[in-house]
């Protein structure tokens, strides 16, 4: 069954990743598959437990998505509402104190979350309806942080440091593809896709690769209607109708 593989899969990640290290400018790292391992694994349950047509991939999480509620691009509304999914949600190791972890708790929303998930609710309806041939993944699960708050992208680290991460990370998503057989999976931003391509690569997989614009409100270019350029992308694809 393709949850368990997927589970297994995140458990796996979750301990590679765990004994890692980074240098400053990062202060603080969140480990969402430790503290928000309840809402993950029902995540991963409920909607991966058949193949998909199509699996979606973000680079890492954001602070009031995943970071929150342990689901990828996970948005407090959708997750709860829209999704049905509320689980208990516990605390990093080491916590900034601008940067708390209050699980649904959390009054701030997801703009990446809130737009990608807002254009599969608008388009599908129902999340059953979405999850019968598509799929969600995050990359990278891990949060960095700097002494500041400001949160810190994968990209943004020195590949001396992202190398051990990265190579957890790869295997990841590979068993990922693996489990859910995709005809597609579609970067979430360059960065995503780079990762993707790199997987196909390493499996000599058979499905195709494409990429949607990242949905975050620090791109200018998403904050120009991104539900429909990135409905446009996916309809040019071939993705969707």
């Amino acid at each position: 069954m393709p949850a368990n593989a997927l589970i297994s899969a995140a458990q796996t990640l979750r301990e590679a990743l765990r004994p890692l290290r980074f240098a400053a400018p990062v202060e603080y790292v969140y480990q969402p598959l430790d503290y928000a391992w309840g809402p993950h694994e029902v995540y991963l349950r409920r909607f991966g437990s058949s193949k998909k047509r199509v699996v979606f991939v973000g680079m890492n999480p954001g602070p009031f998505g995943m970071t929150q509620t342990g689901v990828p691009f996970g948005e407090i509304a959708a997750v709860r509402d829209w999704m049905g999914i509320q689980e208990f949600v516990g605390k990093p190791e080491r916590e900034h104190p601008k940067r708390r972890v209050v699980g649904f708790d959390c009054p701030n929303s997801e703009v990446s979350g809130r737009r990608l998930w807002g254009l599969f609710a608008q388009r599908f309806g129902k999340a059953e309806a979405f999850f019968k041939d598509h799929f969600v993944a995050n990359y990278c699960p891990l949060v960095f942080l700097e002494d500041s708050g400001r949160n810190r992208t994968p990209d943004k680290l020195p590949a001396a440091e992202t190398a051990a991460m990265e190579a957890a990370c790869d295997l990841h998503l590979q068993a990922v593809i693996a489990a859910l057989q995709p005809e597609w999976v579609i970067g979430v931003g360059a960065f995503a896709e780079a990762r993707a391509l790199r997987a196909k690569e390493a499996m000599s997989g058979d499905y195709k690769v494409g990429r949607v614009l990242h949905p975050s409100p620090a791109s200018p270019a998403a904050n120009r209607d991104w539900a429909g350029a990135a409905t446009n992308q996916l309809v040019k694809l071939g993705v969707w109708e």
